[in-house]
């Protein structure tokens, strides 16, 4: 195996990585409309995802990074035709960040409120557009014969992108919800089981329904072992959350999410962005790469600092692992 392709797998961890532990806190963001009653218990739910929301984003970081670093035709080529959306979503991002920083800082109920509207709103916004980016990204954008964008932004707005943004803001608040099972106490658990089950039905069709148009545009073998697996372990999630096995339904909500980014990764490969106008102009994992001796660089870097990084966030779990409910929530908070 040659280094970019070493490479383009690594970027796909890094975007697994990402759309698991992000996908469940946007999910709970997602949540604070939908589930919470109150101020008390949307504050459980914020606090649910306190001290791990920022190092989910690590992942982002490292991901667009690597691009640039292993892939910079393909870093060009993607933030330049999509560059829109992904300022929507950096925008939607900071906004988020400073909207759990700043919701508890002033006791007014106006202060409060608006910063939880924020956390909605920057939370479903870019859930639903990685799904539309990657979408495009696996069905392919019109790239010329200098590897260039030449598409528009409508471009980007077609069914299949659409539905995969539909995918990623259900299966992401199914994530959250069964997150958000498996982190409280009380009602707000029992709400959170019911709605994960009524949500998880909507995500089980969008799902299917977005992996099969998938396998029948790029797919192959790969491909398919990777969507039987990803619908699997979405039927089981929801028959572990029905039955109260939160930790397992956790554990197979991620597993479909790993699964399902798998599968895209590997119907796209060797390409890494397929020009709709010739298959002669696509990005491939060839032509867009850095030279051998900056991936082999890469290499050790990547080997060296990320065991670290993963021990690190592990703890960090691990440190913030109890449940907690309204009754840890302080008065002052409500």
């Amino acid at each position: 195996m040659e280094l970019h392709d070493v490479w383009f797998v690594l970027i796909a961890v890094l975007w697994t990585g990402y759309f698991f532990l992000e996908g469940f806190d946007f999910g709970v963001g997602v949540l604070t409309k939908l589930l919470a009653r109150n101020r008390a218990e949307k504050r459980v739910l914020i606090n649910t995802i306190g001290p791990v929301w920022d190092g989910n984003e690590v992942w982002l970081l490292s991901a667009g990074g690597a691009t640039f670093a292993a892939f910079p035709e393909w870093y060009a080529t993607l933030f330049s035709g999509f560059y829109l959306p992904l300022l929507v979503i950096l925008v939607c991002l900071i906004v988020r960040g400073v909207a759990f920083e700043y919701r508890a800082k002033r006791p007014e109920e106006n202060w409060q409120r608006n910063w939880e509207t924020a956390i909605f709103w920057c939370s479903l916004i870019p859930a639903f557009l990685w799904g539309v980016a990657f979408g495009n990204i696996v069905r392919g954008v019109r790239i010329d014969r200098n590897l260039e964008y030449v598409g528009s932004v409508g471009d980007l707005l077609n069914p299949y992108a659409l539905l995969g943004g539909l995918v990623t803001l259900t299966l992401f608040t199914f994530h959250g919800a069964v997150f958000t099972a498996l982190k409280t106490v009380g009602d707000i658990r029992e709400r959170a089981r019911r709605l994960a089950l009524r949500v998880g039905l909507v995500t089980a069709v969008a799902v299917v329904a977005f992996l099969l148009w998938t396998q029948a545009h790029s797919g192959n073998v790969r491909s398919l072992v990777a969507l039987v697996v990803a619908v699997a372990a979405l039927v089981v999630a929801l028959v572990a959350n029905q039955i109260g096995r939160e930790g397992w339904a956790f554990a197979l909500s991620g597993l479909t999410i790993v699964a399902a980014v798998a599968m895209l990764f590997l119907s796209l490969f060797p390409n890494v962005m397929p020009s709709t106008l010739d298959a002669d102009w696509s990005l491939t994992v060839t032509n867009a790469s850095s030279s051998p001796y900056t991936l082999k660089i890469m290499t050790w870097c990547a080997g060296i600092a990320t065991p670290i990084v993963l021990l690190y966030q592990g703890w960090t779990y691990w440190v913030f692992r109890k449940r907690i409910g309204t009754q840890h929530i302080a008065e002052a908070a409500h």
